[in-house]
């Protein structure tokens, strides 16, 4: 995950300029799924509109599956549906980050995707495959997660009122002189980040990741820096809609938001930053239900999104990069000019993956970022 080559945004971007539209590529689809031309009930991310205007209904031509699309605005909703789903059914599928599908797994709530029913030759190198793909493996080989997107969470400022260091900081965030929007949990990685680059940390921040003990002594300090200028917050944000109402409505001047928010602000005077310290990079993809009702069809939408034309359409609906070889050329040249414009090779080689969460951090985090807001 940490060998930026493989997930480079002007390598996954070079030549996407080929018109406004997408170009039709043909899925590869089971004749068993053709056959049933069943539903699929998934569960994905709230505030993406063309999910369902565009992604969904191009792909239920393609295969006669109807999509039974519920939105969530964080994934910790997600978990919370899927808890409720392995009891009450309902949920085939969902589409959480690669950090983040151990602890769902450690709670009995997955079963393995069966990769002959995939297309895995599908995906551009590093996102399947190498360190990504040992991630997404179970300590016996057995395939949990197929990536969908990915994508970054750095600066999103105001052109005129944000007040930036030279070059832009996650420091600035914590500048009373700027109005800010954050995702709790996202803010105290970004004090900490800050703390460290600052040599202000008695160990490495990464070390919170794998040592519950590193955990709480790194968090703490972190909680407590964030908390000395919590005062410039005006909104936090779960998901995209909170994100973009903090700087539209409440006045926010800068935010640590994910890349699609800025994308959506972009003609707004605001801009989308890297900050020196590395933005924060996530990876997204899908996970079966234990007790999904719908197999086949999970694995006809994963395999889909592989493809060319599924994997530019998922990719443009978050505003993010597609997982599918080809796909490059067919996104919309306004979303390849906004992110070749953040991410130089010095961005890329600088990016920050999001580590492996356990159950047990996730809990506690969550303690944590309860801390910070309640402070």
């Amino acid at each position: 995950m940490k060998d930026t080559k493989t997930f480079g945004r002007r390598t996954f971007l070079k030549g996407t300029a080929m018109g406004a539209g997408l170009i039709a590529a043909p899925a590869i689809i089971s004749s068993k799924a053709l056959a049933s031309s069943g539903e699929l009930n998934f569960t994905g991310w709230a505030g993406y509109p063309t999910m369902t205007t565009d992604v969904f209904p191009t792909f239920t031509k393609a295969t006669g599956i109807k999509v039974n699309f519920t939105e969530q605005p964080d994934q910790d909703s997600m978990f919370a549906a899927a808890k409720v789903a392995l009891q009450s059914g309902g949920i085939d599928m969902i589409e959480p980050t690669i950090d983040r599908w151990g602890g769902w797994n450690s709670n009995g709530l997955l079963q393995p995707w069966d990769p002959a029913k995939l297309a895995m030759d599908n995906y551009l190198p590093g996102l399947a495959d190498g360190a990504a793909g040992t991630r997404s493996h179970d300590k016996d080989g057995k395939l949990f997660y197929v990536p969908s997107n990915w994508g970054t969470e750095g600066l999103v400022a105001n052109s005129k009122d944000a007040v930036l260091a030279s070059p832009p900081s996650i420091g600035d965030l914590f500048n009373p002189k700027n109005q800010i929007t954050v995702r709790p949990h996202s803010a105290l990685v970004a004090a900490g980040r800050w703390l460290e680059a600052q040599g202000k940390l008695p160990r490495p921040w990464l070390d919170s990741y794998t040592d519950m003990g590193a955990m709480v002594q790194l968090w703490d300090l972190a909680l407590d820096f964030a908390i000395k200028s919590k005062g410039n917050v005006v909104q936090w944000w779960n998901g995209e809609n909170d994100a973009h109402a903090g700087f539209v409505a409440n006045g926010a001047t800068l935010g640590q938001c994910w890349d699609s928010t800025g994308y959506n602000l972009r003609n707004d005077g605001y801009k989308y930053i890297a900050p020196v310290e590395g933005a924060i990079a996530w990876h997204q993809g899908f996970v079966c239900m234990k007790n999904a009702a719908n197999v086949d069809q999970a694995h006809e939408l994963a395999k889909w999104t592989s493809t060319p034309e599924g994997a530019a359409l998922w990719a443009t609906a978050f505003s993010s990069n597609p997982v599918g070889k080809g796909a490059a050329k067919m996104l919309k040249p306004d979303v390849a000019a906004f992110y070749s414009a953040t991410f130089d090779d010095a961005a890329l080689a600088k990016l920050w993956w999001w580590p492996d969460q356990s159950a047990d951090f996730i809990s506690k985090r969550g303690e944590y970022a309860d801390k910070y807001k309640s402070a």
